[in-house]
């Protein structure tokens, strides 16, 4: 398995990577947002861990121009920043989980585990096809399509929508959401899931089309169906 770290301070990179090594993961280094913006897009990254504070572009950066590229790759920010703040707009411009500095690496060895894993589960889902009225989504190809049109999704949006379609005509709560899709456990104030669904609406409930995903309000989310 092949991760692309991107730190610029020596001595936690060199930490990283050795244990990493040593777990038998295969380790290629980016100290700048320069040279990490053009490793990003050279090859498929099984996983991308994400320092923000970094010489010349800085991590949100990367991150917006990953999701832009429509690299699918999971993202693991790691950095200093540690208020909620920080965390909830790291995952909004597109992270799958965040990591405060100082951390243990058996933590961040765990948090790559469950990332990997997360996203194998996603692409060898026993049932390749989940469709909802005219809206299909392929597990094993990444793809979603509606009436017949593909409808391109970040990694997040693509989890999100298969949990829901997973789920159809059940209501699913925010906690629910936020657990299983990004893995991780923030106060009831973040909005990171709303934010996501506005992300879906935007992209598979256009004008002209039948609205499928519903607020319930005080519960969550529910796709609809009538099939």
């Amino acid at each position: 398995m092949e991760l692309l770290l991107v730190e610029d301070n020596r001595r936690i990179s060199e930490f990283v990577i050795k244990g990493l090594e040593e777990s038998g993961f295969s380790v290629v280094l980016a100290e700048n947002g320069v040279d990490a913006r053009s490793l990003i897009t050279q090859k498929n990254w099984d996983l991308i861990l994400l320092d923000i504070m970094l010489p010349d572009i800085d991590g949100i950066e990367l991150l917006q121009y990953a999701r832009y590229k429509k690299i699918y790759t999971p993202i693991l920010v790691v950095s200093a920043l540690g208020e909620p703040d920080d965390k909830v707009k790291a995952l909004n411009y597109g992270a799958d989980d965040y990591l405060s500095k100082p951390f243990h690496f058996t933590e961040l060895l765990a948090r790559i585990h469950a990332l990997t894993r997360r996203v194998k589960m996603s692409y060898n889902s026993s049932e390749n096809i989940l469709q909802c009225d005219d809206l299909i989504l392929y597990t094993d190809k990444h793809l979603v399509e509606r009436n017949g049109q593909e409808i391109k999704l970040t990694l997040q949006e693509f989890m999100l929508l298969k949990l829901l379609m997973e789920n159809k005509n059940k209501v699913l709560p925010r906690s629910q959401i936020l657990d299983t899709v990004w893995g991780i456990n923030y106060n009831s104030n973040t909005n990171v899931v709303d934010v996501y669904i506005s992300y879906l609406r935007n992209k598979i409930d256009k004008e002209g089309s039948n609205k499928l995903i519903e607020t319930v309000k005080g519960r969550g989310y529910i796709i609809r169906t009538k099939d």
